[in-house]
């Protein structure tokens, strides 16, 4: 535990906080920008809003676009990862019987999104499914393809599961994509901060990621990139004043996504302090500080919970998270007892038929939180009564 770093964060002490994959959490320097955006919105709504809003929004935009390693304009800003992959899936042209493949370790909010959509075209989505564990990248890419068929139109996968906490070879499936003339759209809502994230090199047609989690901006700002020749292809999932624009940027992308009514989007303008935080606080030490506690102690509670590791326990497939797979018939009853009984904050998941207890790190852990996880868990195994052995 970094002793100053933890001091930054406003995370309730009191809590063992185990569940930075979910929502992340904002350090003060951050949260401090985020209220002086707040409060220049409040004092001058107007100039905010509909004069000087687009060219924060750019100079954020280049902050990210340099981080990511994108153009700026091939970015827009937006509330969440479920938001953008909406856009995709509502505008994508399938035609009766066409499929869009993915696997069956996805994020359960965009797996209704893929079936909505492709139920009212009549398209299919195959949840290709993947054994776990995962052996190697090799296993995995030899499964994930099985699915693949001529009426394949499309790929959509995650850089990092949610549920299960697994780095996946998105950049080798998207090289195969691209030899198969197959649209490749990544759900990366865990990279950003959390990975290095090189949209050139990844070369993915549309990917999404959130900047509330790790890396650690107010709550609500994520992004949307889509290659530049496709963008006319997806339409605004609101439309407002950029459609048909009276003053029409040089973008029609951004002028469709960007604004779409009365919101506060300080939250989008954060970007720059949260990247210039984690620079000036070395984070990539800090990071890799958090992977060697989180992937030190993996093995131990699968042990303990009578599992196996979801994948190899190396930094090719894991990060600041690792998820176990727990017995138990009661998930929702056992995290609202980790938290009402222990003070732990730790998701307890169901993923198709299995549960998965998932825990992540950041700088404000330490051994002696993942000792007290450890320590519960034995107690309630001991007690019997909400947790059992695999």
């Amino acid at each position: 535990m970094n002793t100053k770093l933890t001091s930054q964060f406003l995370i309730n002490p009191e809590i063992t906080f185990l569940n930075f994959g979910s929502f992340g959490a904002c350090p003060k320097p951050i949260f401090e920008d985020y209220q002086k955006w707040q409060l220049e919105l409040e004092s001058e709504p107007v100039q905010f809003i509909a004069v000087n809003g687009l060219e924060y929004l750019k100079k954020s935009r280049q902050a990210l676009g340099t981080y990511i390693n994108c153009d700026a304009d091939d970015l827009v800003y937006l509330s969440n990862p479920t938001y953008a992959i909406n856009i995709i899936a509502k505008s994508l042209k399938l035609k009766e019987g066409e499929e869009v493949l993915s696997t069956n370790l996805e994020y359960g909010a965009l797996d209704r999104t893929w079936n909505y959509y492709c139920n009212r075209s009549k398209a299919n989505y195959i949840r290709q499914p993947i054994d776990i564990p995962v052996l190697s990248k090799q296993t995995f890419i030899e499964q994930f393809w099985k699915g693949y068929n001529s009426k394949t139109k499309a790929i959509f996968i995650s850089q990092i599961t949610s549920t299960t906490a697994m780095k996946l070879p998105v950049k080798e499936i998207c090289e195969m994509a691209k030899e198969k003339g197959l649209l490749t759209i990544v759900d990366g809502a865990h990279v950003p901060g959390h990975a290095p994230l090189n949209l050139e090199e990844l070369k993915a047609d549309i990917y999404t990621g959130a900047c509330h989690k790790w890396m650690m901006t107010p709550k609500g700002c994520s992004f949307l990139y889509v290659k530049k020749e496709l963008q006319k292809q997806f339409d605004p999932l609101i439309i407002s004043w950029g459609y048909e624009s009276v003053a029409p940027s040089p973008s029609q992308f951004l002028d469709y996504h960007q604004m779409n009514g009365t919101r506060d989007f300080s939250a989008f303008l954060t970007v720059p302090k949260a990247i210039e935080f984690m620079k000036e606080n070395n984070w990539e030490k800090v990071s890799g500080d958090c992977r060697q506690l989180a992937q030190s102690n993996y093995k131990r509670f699968c042990d303990l919970l009578g599992s196996i590791p979801n994948c190899p326990v190396d930094e090719n497939f894991l990060g600041q998270m690792c998820s176990i797979r727990i017995m138990t018939n009661e998930p929702e009853k056992l995290q609202r007892h980790l938290f009402e009984n222990y003070k732990i904050e730790i998701p307890v998941m169901r993923h198709n038929n299995n549960i998965f207890i998932r825990y992540s790190i950041n700088v404000f852990n330490s051994q002696k939180d993942l000792d007290k996880l450890y320590t519960a868990l034995s107690e309630i195994i001991v007690k019997g009564e909400l947790l059992q052995k695999v």
